[in-house]
């Protein structure tokens, strides 16, 4: 087995961290809030299994993103999902 250089150097590394932290971050509490909010069960029960389910979506996304290639790859799909499930949380609003 060879050991390779890194290209790109280190703010490929620097990028890539902060994509799984942030990034992640942001897209798990979307995909959380969504969920939650699009469950047709009582508004505590969904609260909680968004909870509960956005720590495995934040783990699995942070993981992903350092076993994954290509750097574009990761921020596009962390990146875009965070913006896209937040923008859908935004436009359907409070439950009632």
């Amino acid at each position: 087995m060879s050991i390779r250089k890194a290209r790109g150097g280190g703010w490929q590394m620097a990028a890539r961290c902060l994509t799984a932290l942030l990034g992640g971050y942001a897209a798990a509490a979307g995909i959380a809030s969504l969920g939650a909010r699009l469950l047709p069960i009582a508004t505590a029960e969904a609260t909680a299994w968004g909870m509960i389910l956005s720590f495995l979506i934040f783990v699995s996304l942070g993981l992903w993103a350092f076993h994954e290639h290509r750097l574009t790859r990761i921020a596009l799909v962390i990146w875009g999902s965070a913006a896209a499930t937040i923008g859908a949380v935004l436009l359907i609003g409070p439950r009632a």
